[in-house]
């Protein structure tokens, strides 16, 4: 049972001394705690006893080292053993101050800085040549043998990835292609060139804008949905219990995803196209007066399908990069929450960069071909 912590005040010939009693512990120490440093700040106080305490711990020893501060009596405590020894414990945990860590100043912070980014960029780089060679094998293997392909994982993950996004792509391109239309016929009108709007929208819906867009969307909206479902299950341990069943995770979770979004990308690539030419019909219909007919026949004659598939050519390295970062990324998710967040966040970010770095190399490329 315990006894409430208490102390009283003894007459002795070297002064008054302060004596403790009872059970100093976190449940049992009450207002004695508070007592104890009002005595101590009134002074006249020049010894302290504990060899009279029941049961202490680190709360009634804080109690009692908070009350004695730094006056000399903290060198003329008598105590047991035991007691002297959590005494000093607490005594010397309670004097640590933290450190107060400094912000990188000067030339040799930054470059140090400078040099753990590159680092880490070089750590980056073999980290994906890893991926990529180990996607590359799972590829031979189920190519070698397609019966070890998970079509019903394929086909889920294509209708979720791929068709599920039809009317957001269609939606945005159908006003990107409104868009080019509008401004092209703003700026011909002033050159009684307003007809040309027409070829105008048919190049860049067909020859970037198609798979610009499909690609953007799909790297918010798939590439984060990859790097998540993989991530939650590296934090779940699921990707653990799949090496140690014998599963490989890239054949089981990698590759599905890659399939997935290399088969429906150019169906989202076409579907963009048509919406983007849409929009841009409406716009000349209606500020050019320009017919469909007339629009179509114009789209025909000067355009051609060889700008569709120029910008469709585009489709399956889009569909790489983005499903081989999102998956990566998903696949270097640590145990916390925040490691997921910031793996979602790098996935969009940086599948975004690749498909805009990627659209220029092939523009720079067809340009040199004359294509």
């Amino acid at each position: 049972m315990e006894r409430p912590a208490d102390f009283s005040l003894l007459e002795e010939p070297e002064g008054r001394k302060a004596v403790l009693s009872g059970d100093w512990t976190a449940t049992s120490t009450g207002d004695a705690a508070a007592r104890l440093i009002d005595a101590f700040k009134a002074g006249g106080l020049q010894g302290l006893d504990l060899t009279g305490v029941r049961r202490l711990d680190t709360a009634g020893a804080y109690a009692v080292i908070k009350a004695v501060g730094d006056s000399p009596v903290r060198e003329r405590i008598e105590a047991r053993p035991e007691t002297r020894r959590l005494l000093d414990l607490v005594g010397e945990a309670a004097s640590q101050r933290p450190a107060k860590r400094k912000g990188p100043t000067g030339f040799y912070e930054l470059f140090v800085r400078v040099g753990r980014g590159v680092f880490d960029l070089g750590a980056e780089i073999f980290e994906t040549m890893v991926f990529v060679g180990h996607l590359l094998v799972v590829l031979g293997r189920t190519i070698v043998r397609p019966n070890r392909i998970r079509w019903p994982a394929v086909t889920a993950l294509a209708e979720r990835a791929g068709l599920d996004a039809i009317p957001i792509v269609a939606i945005t391109s159908f006003f990107i292609g409104a868009v080019v239309g509008l401004l092209g016929a703003n700026m011909l009108r002033q050159f009684g060139a307003q007809v040309f709007a027409v070829e105008l929208i048919g190049i860049a819906v067909l020859r970037e804008f198609n798979i610009l867009i499909t690609a953007i969307l799909l790297a918010g909206r798939s590439a984060s949905a990859f790097a998540a479902e993989i991530g939650s299950m590296k934090m779940n341990q699921e990707v653990d219990a799949m090496k140690v069943l014998g599963v490989d995770p890239f054949e089981a979770l990698v590759f599905p995803r890659f399939a997935a979004l290399l088969a429906i990308i150019p169906l989202l690539t076409f579907v963009a196209t048509i919406a983007g030419l849409i929009g841009g019909l409406v716009v000349t219909w209606s500020v050019l007066d320009l017919g469909p007919s007339f629009f179509l026949q114009r789209i025909l004659d000067n355009v051609g399908p060889s700008h569709f598939f120029v910008g469709l050519s585009k489709a399956p390295i889009m569909a790489a990069v983005i499903a081989g970062i999102g998956c990566r990324q998903g696949m270097e998710v640590g145990g916390d929450v925040e490691s997921l967040g910031r793996r979602v966040t790098a996935a969009v970010v940086h599948a975004i960069f690749a498909i805009i770095v990627i659209d220029a190399a092939f523009a720079l490329l067809y340009m040199q071909l004359d294509i």
